[in-house]
Formats: structure tokens, sequence, C-alpha cells
């Protein structure tokens, strides 16, 4: 019997509707302070530095999840769970980030702000993998992800930082700064492919 799928219209509405209200709530966890002094904008710097960290990420995995699902026509019952696998992990970033910005960067918010992004990077590419497994080796898809080594780099370097943060928790969280720049700016293999294919 052939394996069932679906449309995808409805599962791009519902990613673009949760990673939304993440980014709300990420900014909610920013308390306005209670005098009006630059004095009183100090105690905010971590917990600004932490919003703009995740906001980055949570901006680089909603443009690639977009760019990704342009690149294919149809999704399955497995899609759709690692779909939500990449959504609920993401949902852990604005706990993680506030924790993190809140205690100015100690030791165990930064190493579990480093476990979180690594279970991003570990979800989406269970969700490429099964979107490649119904869509083939000749996609667009499979042609614009080629061998995937950024995403190796990045995994590789998420693992490095949460290491580092047992020696000094500033070293993980300036390389995950460093994966975010690497993601940073779009990749364009899948634009350069959907042309190619026009």
């Amino acid at each position: 019997m052939p394996e069932k799928n679906f449309s995808k219209g409805r599962m791009e509405a519902f990613s673009d509707g949760v990673i939304a209200i993440i980014i709300t709530i990420m900014v909610l966890e920013m308390k306005v302070p209670h005098t009006d002094t630059w004095e009183a904008l100090v105690p905010m710097v971590p917990v600004f530095i932490s919003y703009i960290l995740s906001f980055l990420y949570v901006g680089i995995y909603w443009n690639n999840h977009h760019h990704m699902m342009h690149t294919v026509h149809k999704i399955n019952g497995r899609v759709l769970w690692a779909n939500l696998s990449l959504l609920f992990t993401l949902s852990i970033l604005p706990f993680v980030t506030a924790w993190m910005g809140e205690n100015h960067f100690t030791q165990i918010p930064v190493i579990c702000y480093g476990i979180v992004l690594l279970s991003n990077a570990l979800t989406y590419s269970f969700l490429a993998n099964s979107l490649l497994k119904i869509h083939g080796e000749n996609s667009l898809l499979a042609k614009a992800m080629g061998n995937g080594t950024k995403g190796k780099i990045s995994v590789a370097l998420y693992i490095i930082a949460i290491a580092s943060c047992f020696i000094n928790p500033v070293i993980g969280l300036v390389l995950y700064f460093v994966v975010a720049g690497i993601w940073f700016i779009p990749d364009k293999r899948i634009e350069k492919r959907m042309t190619q294919e026009a």
C-alpha cells in the first residue's frame, strides 16, 4: 500500500505561527526597569545579548525552513512529526534564553542553552532527512542541500562550545555566536537551484 502524502500548506502555516509565538515570548521576558536612568539598563545587558542571540537563531531556522519547504511538494506523517520535533526544541529557547541572561552567562545556563541549540540542529536535520526520503536523491532539495558540510560543522562547534563551558562559559557563548554568524548569511544553494530548475 503506497504511503499517504499530505499537503504542506498547513504545516508551513502552523510552523510560522509557532515561531512567531516563540519570538513574542522571548521579548516579553525582557522586563522593563523600574527607574528611568541609564544605570537601570546595565543589568539588562546580558538579557538583551541573550535575546539578540536567540532572535538570530530563530530567524535563521525560520529562513532555512521557509527555503527548504519551497523545494518540496509533498509531506507525510513522518515529516509532520519531524517538524513538530523541531518546533518543540525551538520552543525551549525562550526558557534557556531568559535563564542564561538573568544569570549573566553562568556555567550551567550556558551549557543548557548549548544543549538546546544542539537539539535544534539535530531535529532540523531529522526534518530535512525525512523530506529527502520521500523526494529522492535526485530531487531539488537533495541537490540544494548537497553534503550538509555546514550542518556538520555546526554540530561539532556546539559540542565543542558545550565542553568549553566547563573551562569558561564565555568561550561557549562566543562559539554560539560564531555558529549563528556562519548561518546568518542565507544559504544561496536552494535559491540558485530553484532558479536553475525554473
